[in-house]
């Protein structure tokens, strides 16, 4: 099970996908430009200390990523709030990619293009969206928790 960041604008929220993907086991791909520097001072301050334990992968652009080995070992799953399909009808599978667009702008066309299968977490009509850590770490443990993946 891998997550993967189009984009991230917001380094706590990267900072967040780092310790997610640590302490759960979860490959993590983040997708450049990020709208903040990359650099280890920056991913220091926003993994903590788990960041020898995350297993992340950056990739120079989409095109990078789509190319990637880690791209033929399952379906990229797009997590975004125009899908209609709740995430937790969906079967998922144990080598599943769960996306995630940009926090202020989402994901452009050619990333929904590339998707198996565009998930939502349902919310109330009067809400707008969710933090990209809490709605991942929600994908990543129903994806889990289907797939008999928490660690032992």
């Amino acid at each position: 099970m891998r997550l993967a960041l189009f984009q991230p604008g917001i380094p706590q929220n990267l900072g967040a996908a780092i310790r997610l993907s640590a302490c759960l086991g979860a490959g993590l791909d983040v997708i450049e430009p990020c709208s903040f520097p990359l650099d280890d001072k920056s991913l220091k301050r926003a993994a903590l200390d788990y960041g020898p334990l995350a297993h992340m992968v950056r990739h120079s652009s989409w095109e990078a990523f789509l190319a990637a080995p880690e791209r033929d070992e399952g379906r990229l799953l797009l997590f975004t709030t125009q899908a209609t399909a709740p995430f937790h009808k969906f079967t998922f599978r144990a080598r599943d990619t769960l996306l995630f667009g940009n926090e202020s702008r989402g994901a452009p066309p050619e990333v929904h293009a590339a998707a198996f299968a565009r998930l939502r977490i349902p919310l109330r009509p009067e809400a707008r969206s969710m933090n990209l850590a809490t709605t991942a770490a929600m994908a990543l443990g129903e994806a889990l928790r289907q797939t008999d993946g928490f660690p032992a």
